[in-house]
């Protein structure tokens, strides 16, 4: 059996309807007739012998047969009458119901086709288009707007996804080519010593471990994006603690102080993203700021949410680069100054951990140079309120 449109089904829907009302109404009017009335049939004037003279100033009524069209000589005469007239307009009201409602439907369900069409081309990988509804502000309208705004939503995220593909092979396309140089030179040079062979092997390990840490912050970013399932109180202040112990020797060779953690707060969520978190966000402050300059990591209760505020000096980061700091491999202008400034994928960690926890990740310049991160993260329920 054939599957009835979505139009059709409206068209049955409205005619059964009007057919159904109909009928009721018909049904009421014939009862209402049938019981409430009294009915008293005349032939001739009342009190009139029908062959004398008729009194002056009275109608004479004919008789039934000399009526023209419908004759009625009883009450049962009369309801048979109407019910036979109800049945036709009957007919008539359900066939005009079935007209318009074919042509409701069809207005109604014409936006329907048009997101269908969209939702086929979205299936094909093209996401470039609009349904741009126009019309009242109704349930289909809202319809279209969403599905507008998950196609673009879904076009940014293959767009970054692109581009982060894009850029993670040319980070590690970069190593392998600069190894595959100093190999090549080296085997090139028929006067290469031991001495020149161990300072290649020095630097070749060097490239290694970079592409290690590009390898491993590749990994850590995949993680944080995928989300967690772990809910549980963590200490920040022992987190932040352990992270400036951890990069004391960095920052130290890169002549900036790390001040020590400033301030206590507990946040709920995962403990292992949550250091990454911070460890990052200090990385990333030691490593995009200049000699003599100054870290630091302060914790505290905002709110309903546990802030961690790093801050650093470093060159001027300009305002229009602050909203793409969070994307892979992005670096403003004038940042990456230190030895070892990095891969570019401290901040996305960060975006990603803060996501996976609900939670708000905000970046302000520093007037003087350098840059504020603020990492607000929710806190547990008994400690909200």
């Amino acid at each position: 059996m054939p599957r009835l449109t979505v139009r059709a089904r409206l068209t049955l829907t409205y005619a059964a309807l009007v057919a159904g009302c109909t009928v009721a109404l018909t049904a009421a009017v014939y009862l209402f007739m049938r019981y409430v009335p009294a009915y008293h049939v005349a032939l001739a004037v009342p009190g009139v012998d029908s062959g004398t003279a008729a009194p002056a100033g009275a109608t004479r009524v004919r008789r039934l047969g000399e009526l023209d069209g419908i004759s009625i000589a009883t009450a049962g005469d009369f309801l048979n009458t109407l019910l036979l007239a109800s049945s036709g307009a009957l007919v008539l009201l359900t066939a005009a119901g079935v007209l318009a409602g074919w042509i409701m439907a069809g207005r109604i369900v014409r936006p329907l086709a048009t997101i269908n069409a969209a939702a086929t081309r979205a299936a094909t990988g093209t996401l470039d288009h609009r349904i741009a509804l126009s019309g009242p502000r109704d349930e289909i309208r809202d319809l279209s707007d969403t599905f507008d705004r998950m196609l673009a939503s879904l076009e940014r995220s293959f767009a970054a996804h692109r581009r982060f593909a894009a850029n993670a092979s040319h980070e590690l396309r970069t190593p392998l080519a600069t190894t595959k140089t100093m190999l090549d030179v080296a085997l090139d040079d028929p006067g290469t010593d031991a001495a020149a062979f161990r300072q290649l092997a020095e630097r070749l390990r060097e490239v290694n471990r970079a592409s290690i840490e590009t390898v491993d912050a590749l990994l850590d970013l995949a993680d944080a994006q995928s989300g967690t399932t772990v809910r549980e109180p963590v200490d920040l202040a022992a987190v932040a603690a352990s992270a400036v112990a951890e990069l004391r020797a960095e920052a130290s060779a890169a002549a900036v102080t790390l001040a020590d953690p400033a301030g206590a707060a507990t946040a709920i969520g995962d403990p292992v993203l949550l250091r990454q978190a911070v460890s990052n966000l200090l990385r990333n402050a030691i490593r995009h700021n200049h000699a003599g300059g100054r870290a630091a990591i302060v914790l505290h209760r905002a709110g309903r949410h546990a802030r961690v505020t790093v801050t650093n000096t470093g060159p001027r980061v300009p305002e229009s680069a602050v909203a793409t700091l969070t994307e892979p491999f992005t670096r403003a202008a004038g940042r990456a100054l230190t030895r070892g400034a990095g891969h570019g994928l401290g901040l996305p960690l960060v975006a990603a951990v803060a996501s996976a926890h609900d939670a708000v990740l905000t970046l302000l310049p520093n007037p003087s140079g350098g840059l504020t991160v603020l990492l607000d993260l929710p806190v547990p329920e008994s400690t909200a309120r």
